[in-house]
């Protein structure tokens, strides 16, 4: 087995979503979860990559290391981090199964999230035992708890001051929430945001003429939504279960920190169930705040 290293261009984003799907696909199985993938049929591939495909050239355009592995020319894995602000956050790591004890993990994250280039580093991890033996390794370790939780959406009703204002895609909207998100993550990620703006329905929350949060919603997709009042959260959450009900949605679900009591609570009672993979955000060292935050779905960064 000859195994390669070499730096990955757009140009591979579909192959790297193959890997993507396969090594999902069996950490389902070891984990016992149902599968996110939507299955290993060319027409469910076709079709998840029809969803996936903008996010993977957003990720692919804005990254700042991205390293394929191949055994004798073949891509068998692959790995890609961002830089927002002072933060380094590994977005992808995957290798196909068969090749996960082999040494290929530890090259491509030796190479796709190193501790240069940035003041700290965070990744959005399952719990697949192998793959967090290898975070561990590399100096990042749990910091916030994250599950996933969705139902069928219902018009929802609750009381509140809130309006809820439209973004448009304006130097002005940016610069609105690079504040929010300096205040709440700690850095900013205008280039992320101007992706969000273009693919989801962005709202700003605004109280007394102020704006003091935002959110994204999709029909697919939900989130990330940030809150400098965390009591905020029941408004803003329903808000988006109606959204989602009125582009006909067949589920709403949201990438929940559990450290943000106030949405967990209130998406506890709303009914809402535990599904998918039980994860972390695991880090170098403490930041962000977590309880003013929900996480962009699908979570492959903040």
């Amino acid at each position: 087995m000859s195994i390669t290293y070499r730096k990955g261009r757009p140009e591979d984003n579909f192959a790297t979503f193959g890997i993507f799907q396969q090594a999902m696909m069996d950490f389902s199985s070891r984990a016992g979860v149902l599968t996110i993938t939507g299955g290993q049929s060319p027409e469910q591939i076709a079709k998840a990559w029809e969803r996936r495909v903008s996010l993977w050239e957003h990720l692919a355009n804005t990254c700042d290391q991205f390293w394929i592995a191949e055994e004798d020319g073949k891509p068998i894995g692959y790995a890609r981090s961002i830089v927002r602000g002072d933060l380094r956050e590994l977005t992808e790591y995957f290798v196909l199964p068969g090749y996960q004890t082999a040494g290929v993990g530890k090259g491509l994250l030796e190479r796709a999230f190193p501790s240069h280039g940035a003041t700290h580093r965070a990744i959005i991890a399952t719990s697949d035992f192998r793959a967090l033996a290898r975070y561990l390794k590399s100096g990042v370790y749990p910091y916030v708890t994250e599950l996933y939780v969705e139902r069928v959406p219902e018009r929802v009703r609750v009381d509140s001051d809130l309006e809820f204002v439209p973004m448009d895609s304006s130097e002005g909207a940016l610069q609105t929430t690079g504040e929010i998100d300096a205040a709440i993550l700690g850095h900013r990620r205008d280039v992320d945001h101007a992706w969000l703006m273009k693919e989801r329905t962005g709202y700003f929350y605004r109280r007394a003429g102020k704006v003091v949060g935002y959110g994204y919603i999709h029909k697919d997709f939900y989130g990330p939504f940030a809150a400098q009042n965390d009591k905020d959260f029941p408004v803003i959450l329903a808000h988006a279960e109606t959204q989602a009900l009125e582009l006909g949605s067949d589920r709403v679900g949201f990438e929940l920190p559990l450290i943000n009591r106030v949405a967990t609570d209130y998406l506890m009672r709303r009914g809402y169930r535990l599904e998918g993979f039980f994860g972390s955000v695991m880090s170098d060292q403490p930041f962000g705040k977590f309880e003013n935050y929900i996480l962009t779905s699908p979570p492959y960064f903040l």
